[in-house]
């Protein structure tokens, strides 16, 4: 394929430095970028690489200036730069219908142009909407319902009584519906307490490899439209995640936890049972949430508290080596005097 940089500013409504008729027939990464290529700059660490770029044309914010290469200048390159690289992207077509070793059960319900590869298992009343595909070795426990244009990779497990919207995607490994964890102490032991709630699954998600997904005890589980789940990530039952979410890897949110709209939740946080995160908040890597956060907040650290107090604390403590021999030096002179006395 083939595009003249303006109609790809068209494309994406951006605008167009240096010569609009400069042919682009490919994209690249701006380090790997070479004649014929598009590219995109939005990182100012590669800055040394926007120089020297081999690339035809660059897309770039609105405060950043020219490197002598045509350029479309737009709010959000990398936005952008992702809507152009689907017109270079070849989906691969999956085989329309029902594989022979899949297995279906009783009064299952499939729309129209569904792909359903080998050995799924598909339990009783279940119902998949139009265009879905399931790849190999997939299970879909009773009552659960999929809808519209989902691609569910391979090897996934979504059991019973479990809604999952349109446009979701489930990356290979996930588990969808697990029992909670849920046990009473009684008698120096415990008696598990059953999982009896579902799991929904909104619009537009995608979840990511080996990501688990408890069912509620009471209730449901609830991911919102427009969420996305990065790999290893564990949420708890009954959690509520609102919508357009990020939830970056090997996070783990504990039960009855109640995030809002637009959360960011960086890599390898955790979260406290019970707790509320309010929109917009932000919670940098490594954090353990010990205490509800409000709106918009942006917190870090262990516990987490407010970033900027956070970045106070750790510089204090980076200075304890020098405070500590300053305080053995005046212990020595203390001493001295003492002596003298």
């Amino acid at each position: 394929m083939r595009k003249t940089l303006r109609e790809l500013s068209e494309m994406v409504g951006g605008e167009i430095i240096g010569d609009p008729l400069v042919l682009i027939k490919g994209v690249a990464p701006l380090e790997e970028a070479k004649d014929g290529d598009i590219t995109f700059f939005a990182n100012s660490k590669l800055s040394h690489f926007l120089k020297k770029t081999q690339a035809s044309a660059v897309i770039v914010d609105c405060q950043t200036p020219g490197n002598g290469k045509p350029l479309i200048r737009i709010n959000n390159p990398y936005a952008a730069f992702s809507r152009i690289m689907e017109l270079w992207v070849t989906a691969k077509n999956y085989s329309l219908g029902i594989h022979p070793t899949a297995v279906l059960g009783e009064q299952v319900k499939l729309g129209d142009n569904v792909s359903i590869g080998a050995y799924v298992v598909i339990d009783d009343r279940v119902e998949i909407g139009e265009g879905t595909i399931i790849r190999p070795h997939t299970f879909i426990g009773e009552n659960s319902k999929v809808g519209k244009d989902c691609h569910i990779h391979p090897r996934i497990t979504i059991a019973e009584n479990i809604e999952i919207g349109n446009n979701v995607i489930i990356h290979s490994g996930a588990v969808i519906g697990s029992d909670g964890f849920g046990f009473a102490g009684e008698n120096g032991t415990y008696r598990k307490i059953p999982q009896i709630g579902k799991v929904i699954i909104g619009n537009n998600v995608q979840i990511g490899a080996n990501v688990t997904i408890d069912r509620a005890t009471f209730g449901k589980t609830w991911i919102k439209d427009g969420t996305k789940i990065d790999n290893l990530v564990q949420i708890a039952h009954n959690v509520e995640i609102g919508k357009n979410c990020i939830i970056v890897a090997q996070v783990g949110i504990c039960g009855s936890v109640k995030i809002g709209d637009n959360v960011i939740l960086a890599g390898q946080v955790g979260i406290v049972e019970h707790l509320t995160i309010g929109d917009g908040a932000k919670v940098a890597a490594k954090s353990v949430v010990t205490k509800s956060v409000p709106a918009g907040k942006f917190v870090s650290g262990y516990p987490a508290r407010d970033h900027n107090e956070e970045k106070r604390i750790k510089a204090s403590i980076s200075r304890l080596p020098s405070l500590l021999k300053k305080v053995q030096e005046l212990s020595r002179k203390l001493e001295k005097c003492e002596k003298r006395s």
